[in-house]
């Protein structure tokens, strides 16, 4: 017999008691044990979240669970430190006292957002845009239906989160989370990624919601999202249902000359207005390699240069797109179209490299990692992995580092994407046909087979083929290197990074932090070389040949030093708007960031090319602590105003200088 509302309500009203009295327990502990007696809390709360009326009664109590100390010790005790993505993903697959820690967090967030509770750190602004970015990401959740790994992972809890959801969303607004979710996704694709796996589920999500009897969204907001959609699942009149791919296949067979033309230019526009390629795009690269293959230039939306390049090299052209396009891998095309527009199969050593990829046999560790790590690719490695290193060849600024920690193997494999591709497939075939990577350190060898062997790798998630067969054994080699400096009394990376990125980066290292002391003994003499050495202004105007690796110190929305991070300087330049520039690759998934102070890093409409992030020039080097260059290049006593490096000391000192010692 169903439960009665008195019943509901009694059950509702024991449930929040036990809450109450758990949480005036949890008080009353002292700072070092919250940690450990959160537990009983954590319980009491996954009985209340469980009731049908739970998720209200709970969010009444976040101030006071707060105040206790329920997130004490863990991860979620600074939410400004929190990433949307890895929120999202949290909730779907985790489980018990984690899952509840997040269902928790994101209802005090909400607290934030409504102006019930604040935050030192966190305005209100940035907790709804967080949620707002979160609930996008987890659309199937509020509206369904969810997906087999939700249903699995979540179990018995899945009505849980789902009630969950939809009361932050109610909180938040839907419309609010739908336009956040078609911006959120525009920003994204603007930055030409090569993993876009979330970015299709977040269309789907989209999707979904558009089809469902939900309030709509604005209308220009609806034509971008309409965009998406069909750039993924109907870019052309053939495939405009979204039949599936065995019907188009069929309708291509009966096309005459002028559909087919027209539904080459339709894929190649599609794909270079969005960065998306949709599962009918290679249906149709391989119809026309069979049927038509001077409809391929247009199918990759290929410049004189791409044409010229297709044309001098058709047969691996044709191989590669045999190998490993298929509608399981469909996002290699974009980056095979990169490849081609580039123009490296010019280089002697890059065409026989790629043939040796073609036919590269995979050692069972490489099979793992990859089955492992990219999915689909347990049933076809080779394929995988040749599409990602097309991929990777095509777009060198579109690498990520993924979940990984170690962010200078991301930034290696896109500066040898850029410098030195033949150097890059070599990388690759050590790595994935003999699972050994051979370096050296100033002279001596280094081999991460026998390192691995020693020091177990880090799981790896969200990163593209290439990275999973080789970031292990560069990351092992990274770090080799570095223990090999301790002792040294100054910056590993003054002798790391020219041994482990390659010949092009400058020998000149300058670094404003003494590693001892964390002090900044002459921060206007690192400032004033930086300008000597990379301001066209002030250094003869000489521009950045190769892309040099430099470190930034990283600050969040208020300027609080978060921690040191890896990019690569890829350009100085004058912007649309006259303002000189600072142009680098940030591997971090995400370029677009708010550094405090009114630093806020672009990524499109300022001059940017796909995957470059940027900054004003004494914005830039407010954040930046390391730097390579050549001596013999560097001006001497350049004419910079004063005023300009005193701005940007300003900058420095108000965010990750603030409490170090500045002489």
């Amino acid at each position: 017999m169903d439960d009665t509302p008195d019943d509901t309500g009694q059950a509702l009203e024991r449930l929040t008691q036990r809450v109450d009295d758990a949480c005036e327990r949890l008080a009353r502990t002292a700072s070092f044990a919250k940690f450990t007696h959160a537990a009983q809390v954590l319980e009491a709360t996954r009985r209340l979240l469980a009731h049908p009326d739970g998720v209200p009664a709970l969010y009444q109590r976040i101030g006071a669970l707060t105040e206790a100390g329920v997130f004490a010790g863990s991860d979620w005790e600074h939410p400004e430190q929190l990433q949307p993505t890895l929120a999202a993903n949290t909730l779907k697959l985790a489980r018990d006292q984690t899952l509840i820690l997040e269902c928790l967090s994101e209802l005090r967030l909400v607290a934030i957002a409504e102006g019930t509770a604040s935050h030192p750190t966190l305005d209100a602004d940035t907790a709804r845009r967080f949620l707002a970015r979160v609930l996008a990401l987890n659309l199937r959740l509020i509206f369904g239906p969810v997906g087999e790994s939700e249903r699995v992972h979540l179990g018995r809890n899945l009505p849980m989160v789902q009630r969950h959801q939809r009361f932050i969303a109610e909180q938040v607004g839907f419309g609010e989370v739908i336009e956040e979710l078609i911006g959120e996704i525009w920003r994204i694709l603007a930055q030409r990624p090569v993993v876009v796996g979330h970015v299709k589920e977040m269309i789907t999500s989209v999707a979904v919601y558009l089809d469902s009897d939900e309030p709509g969204v604005p209308a220009a907001r609806a034509r971008g999202a309409e965009r998406l959609i069909s750039a993924l699942y109907g870019p052309t009149r053939g495939c405009q249902e979204d039949p599936g791919l065995a019907v188009y296949q069929e309708r291509l067979a009966s096309m005459d000359e002028t559909s087919l033309r027209n539904e080459a230019l339709g894929l190649g526009r599609a794909m270079h207005d969005t960065g998306l390629v949709s599962p009918y795009h290679p249906v149709f690269l391989h119809f026309a390699l069979e049927q038509s293959p001077e409809l391929l230039p247009s199918a990759l939306g290929l410049s004189s240069t791409g044409i010229d390049a297709l044309g001098c090299y058709p047969e691996l052209v044709h191989t590669l797109i045999r190998r490993a396009i298929w509608s399981e891998t469909a996002q290699a095309v974009y980056g095979l179209a990169g490849l081609l527009e580039r123009g490296i199969l010019y280089s002697d050593p890059v065409a026989p490299a790629l043939w040796r990829q073609i036919h590269l046999p995979l050692c069972a560790a490489a099979r793992r990692r990859l089955g492992e790590r990219i999915p689909g690719a347990a049933n076809a490695p080779e394929a995988f992995l040749l599409a990602g290193a097309i991929s990777v060849l095509g777009q060198p600024r579109g690498l990520g580092q993924g979940n990984s920690p170690t962010c200078q193997s991301a930034r290696a494999l896109s500066m040898w994407s850029s410098n030195d591709p033949d150097y890059l497939l070599q990388i690759v075939a050590w790595s994935a046909r003999d699972d050994d990577v051979v370096a050296h350190f100033e002279g001596q060898p280094l081999s991460s087979g026998e390192l691995l062997a020693r020091h177990p790798e880090a799981p790896l998630e969200d990163v593209d083929a290439v990275s999973a067969v080789a970031v292990p054994h560069l990351d092992a080699i990274y770090h080799e290197m570095g223990r090999r400096c301790i002792g040294r009394g100054e910056d590993p990376h003054r002798w790391v990074n020219p041994e482990f990125h390659g010949w092009w980066v400058g020998r000149g290292f300058s670094i404003a932090v003494d590693v001892a002391t964390g002090a900044l003994p002459d921060l206007r003499g690192f400032a004033r070389r930086f300008y000597a050495c990379y301001h066209p202004s002030y250094n003869g105007n000489n521009p950045v040949i190769h892309p040099q690796p430099a470190g930034v110190a990283v600050t969040d929305s208020t300027a609080t030093f978060i921690g040191w991070h890896a990019i690569t300087i890829e350009r100085v330049s004058i912007d649309p708007e006259g303002v000189v520039r600072v142009y680098f690759f940030n591997p971090n998934n995400d370029s677009t960031q708010d550094w405090g102070n009114g630093v806020m890093v672009s990524t499109e409409g300022h001059g940017e090319r796909h995957g470059e992030s940027s900054l004003p020039f004494g914005q830039f080097l407010s954040r930046l602590y390391i730097f390579h260059y050549d001596p013999r290049e560097e001006a001497l006593d350049p004419p910079v105003p004063e005023a300009e490096i005193s701005e940007v000391i300003a900058l420095a000192r108000n965010s990750w200088a603030a409490g170090r010692a500045i002489h």
